[in-house]
């Protein structure tokens, strides 16, 4: 639960690290709220059959609207920081505008095990 707060709480941290669990477990726990959270406010609904987009401004959109720029906002700062943990800098995140290639390669780069000495000797928890 540690690492699911620090998430949100830690979502304008650049300068900092974040350990693979602290990367996963909030990862994870945002798909599963993601997908609660649309089926609670209708946001599911949006595409028809034809996968042709509607949008109509109602509570549970906007609730939706809003929680989606926050998880975004986070998960870009949570992989920067995971990024600065395998000593690497955070424009790595472009690698992934390289068609199919590109997010393999940044989803390795996610995977691999933490550096002792790094740039960013900090991590994510003893931030501020």
């Amino acid at each position: 639960m540690q690492s699911v707060t620090e998430y949100f709480t830690k979502m304008f941290v650049f300068n900092a690290r974040a350990t693979r669990k602290q990367f996963w477990i909030p990862y994870f726990a945002t798909i599963i709220i993601s997908a609660l959270l649309a089926w609670a406010t209708g946001a599911y609904k949006l595409y028809d059959a034809n996968d042709i987009f509607h949008y109509q401004l109602t509570t549970g959109a906007t609730i939706w609207l809003v929680y989606a720029i926050i998880v975004w906002i986070a998960n870009f700062t949570i992989r920067a920081r995971r990024l600065h943990d395998t000593n690497r800098s955070n424009w790595w995140i472009c690698i992934a505008l390289v068609p199919i290639i590109g997010g393999i390669w940044l989803l390795i780069l996610y995977l691999l095990p933490s550096k002792a000495d790094t740039r960013w000797p900090v991590n994510q928890s003893d931030a501020h």
